[in-house]
């Protein structure tokens, strides 16, 4: 075929093409985010709602994903994460290891190359938030 040419890698061989949907590098990323120490949810204030009440509705399903967005092509992907971070770990560090984690678990997971990952930092919890979210459901508030 001249004039044309070929996708070749991990997921474009002779014997054929492998395709992945979005959701599934979502799902990778999240994972490998939640694995990071210092990171206390993902998402934004919405999104943890959202999903905390869907938890409670029988067959209904939190978005696994939450806080995770990618742009995916056909060789390569983008990754930005939007995280709530623990009280007195580093932000840097934590968000150098979420792009660490994100990109070798990624990439072996899928052959795709991570060319980006965007940490966005949403929120900072605090230990007496725990307090006060405990107060709230017993009533005491």
């Amino acid at each position: 075929m001249q004039g044309h040419e070929e996708l070749r890698g991990p997921l474009h061989t002779e014997l054929g093409k492998t395709t992945i949907e979005d959701r599934v590098v979502q799902k990778i990323a999240s994972i490998a985010t939640r694995e990071v120490s210092g990171v206390y949810a993902m998402g934004n204030a919405a999104r943890r709602t959202f999903n905390s009440l869907a938890e409670r509705i029988p067959g209904a399903q939190a978005n696994a994903a939450g806080g995770v967005s990618v742009e995916k092509g056909e060789q390569q992907t983008a990754i930005d994460v939007s995280i709530v971070v623990s009280y007195g770990f580093s932000i840097v560090e934590v968000s150098n290891e979420i792009r660490s984690n994100i990109i070798a678990q990624v990439e072996r997971a899928t052959g795709l190359e991570v060319i980006e990952v965007n940490v966005e930092v949403t929120d900072v919890h605090l230990p007496e938030d725990d307090d006060d979210d405990a107060e709230t459901r017993d009533g005491l508030k």
